[in-house]
């Protein structure tokens, strides 16, 4: 099992795949051999409906069994070389809303925070719809003071883009960048280097905590909240899909549904 394992590791690298995917594919792979208990190279459609129709059975989230299934057509394809064709349908993707916040919960939470740091951090993340792996990760480099805009380097995907920053923020990162080199991270920790995403999370939480906001709110709301403040204030969906970073604009129209209008205009009977 540990053979193969390695075999896929070194494989993912190789098509420079991301560490949290590595990560990920070979926890699930794991657990697939696990059930296996051996033959591992044979492909069986029905021992891979088998485990994954067991991960349903547990309730698991339908992107975490499209991970699974995932993982288990790389190892076939891209590890064992096997050209039979995994024909299975993915499960049902959720199609929840994303929790929002209004502009009013955002600027109660960023008042809240007296880090100045820290209120900085939430305040560029909102600013620009940014993911916690790309604020952590910014560098001096990366932010155009002149122009208002931040070139997030190798992104999801393995993508670039170009997003912009609030005005409002201009100064104070002026004050953090004079001091340091290009290659410098914005926002370090006190032992030296960047922060963790961890510690951005737990900024985010204190502040709603302090703000007293019942949602259920996480980092990616911030970025929700950008996507959504930017639709109701008449950006063309197209706009905003580049500056987030999307793939498919069908991703992007996903913030209409929270953003209608029309909607927001209807009173109840009662």
């Amino acid at each position: 099992m540990q053979d193969y394992l390695k075999k896929t590791e070194t494989e993912l690298i190789l098509r420079n795949y991301s560490g949290k995917t590595i990560t990920s594919y070979i926890r699930c792979l794991k657990e697939f051999f696990q059930f296996l208990e051996y033959n591992f190279e044979v492909l069986n459609i029905n021992k891979i409906k088998e485990f994954l129709l067991k991960k349903q059975e547990k309730e698991y989230a339908s992107q975490t069994v499209n991970l699974y299934l995932n993982a288990i057509k790389f190892f076939y394809r891209d590890v064992v070389k096997n050209t039979q064709k995994i024909d299975l349908k993915f499960a049902k993707r959720s199609k929840k809303l994303p929790v929002i916040l209004n502009y009013e919960e955002i600027q109660t939470i960023i008042d809240c925070i007296t880090n100045e740091k820290h209120k900085l951090l939430i305040s560029l993340a909102y600013s620009a719809g940014l993911r916690v792996s790309e604020v952590i990760n910014l560098q001096v480099q990366d932010i155009n003071l002149d122009e208002l805009t931040i070139h997030i380097k190798n992104a999801k995907g393995k993508k670039d883009r170009i997003t912009v920053f609030s005005k409002k923020l201009q100064d104070k990162l002026s004050k953090i960048m004079i001091s340091r080199d290009c290659n410098e991270y914005i926002f370090i920790s006190e032992r030296g280097g960047k922060l963790t995403a961890r510690t951005a999370q737990l900024i985010l939480e204190h502040g709603l905590h302090k703000a007293n906001i019942k949602k259920n709110a996480t980092f990616y709301s911030l970025r929700h909240s950008f996507a959504t403040h930017l639709l109701e204030n008449g950006t063309d969906v197209r706009y905003v899909q580049e500056l987030l970073g999307h793939a498919n604009i069908r991703t992007t129209q996903l913030y209409t549904k929270v953003t209608n209008p029309i909607l927001k205009n209807i009173k109840s009977p009662l």
